[in-house]
């Protein structure tokens, strides 16, 4: 499998007060197109630093982390805007659909971001939601869905332009257990589907429910595993 993502001695600094910072501290990492992976690890571990790093929403202080080849770290604010819309799927624990719009709306509206002429955007939400298992709630509001409903429509949205990556921030922190079970089932799917998954989580198991677990402390990556293999310690190799 090709390289769909590689990060290399990512470093990232914050300051609070006179004390600096290692959000993330030399890390290093590749991973592949169509694996199925999460980054784990306790509050204050870097994970959710990564996370934005890998989404584009942050940059590192030094390192560099390119995306289908892509150097996003040196990409200007206007081209990292469209390459995130091309490229990478956004699922958020908060669901963060738009309240006032129909499922089908939320669905569209990365679309039009990206230009997709009104009947094929209309076509490609309806198959999505249908794909999700939502056929029937198209028309209907975020506060007529249930947590998990919000969470499918969330998912279709981050299909919906077709990206090589879907990226997803604790994507079953605000569901009970057996709904959380489900969307896992559905990220399952959408891997043996072809579709490279990311999921960032606190919740090892989540984490185990993938093919892949990168576990991460103080910045650093202190294991990396894939499904029935004992943890090595070769982030930096």
């Amino acid at each position: 499998m090709s390289t769909l993502i590689e990060a290399r001695d990512l470093v990232k600094l914050y300051r609070m007060g006179d004390e600096t910072v290692h959000a993330l501290d030399g890390v290093n990492f590749t991973i592949a197109r169509g694996e199925y992976c999460a980054i784990v690890g306790p509050s204050g571990s870097g994970k959710s630093t990564l996370m934005n790093i890998i989404g584009g929403l942050d940059t590192p202080t030094s390192g560099r982390i390119t995306i289908a080849a892509n150097d996003i770290g040196a990409m200007s604010d206007d081209d990292l805007a469209v390459f995130r819309n091309q490229t990478i799927g956004f699922v958020f624990q908060s669901f963060n659909l738009l309240p006032r719009l129909t499922a089908l709306e939320n669905v569209e509206l990365p679309m039009i971001y990206g230009g997709i002429v009104p009947k094929e955007r209309r076509e490609r939400a309806m198959e999505l939601l249908t794909r999700v298992g939502l056929g029937s709630r198209m028309g209907h509001m975020p506060t007529q869905l249930s947590g998990g409903q919000q969470q499918r429509v969330a998912i279709a949205r981050a299909l919906a332009g077709k990206p090589s990556l879907i990226l997803a921030d604790e994507p079953t922190g605000a569901l009970d257990t057996n709904t959380g079970i489900e969307i896992m089932a559905l990220f399952r799917e959408l891997n043996a589907e072809g579709a490279t998954i990311v999921i960032v989580t606190h919740d090892h198991e989540v984490a185990a429910a993938t093919k892949r677990t990168i576990e991460m402390r103080d910045g650093q990556i202190v294991a990396d595993r894939t499904s029935g293999q004992e943890a090595r310690h070769d982030a930096h190799v």
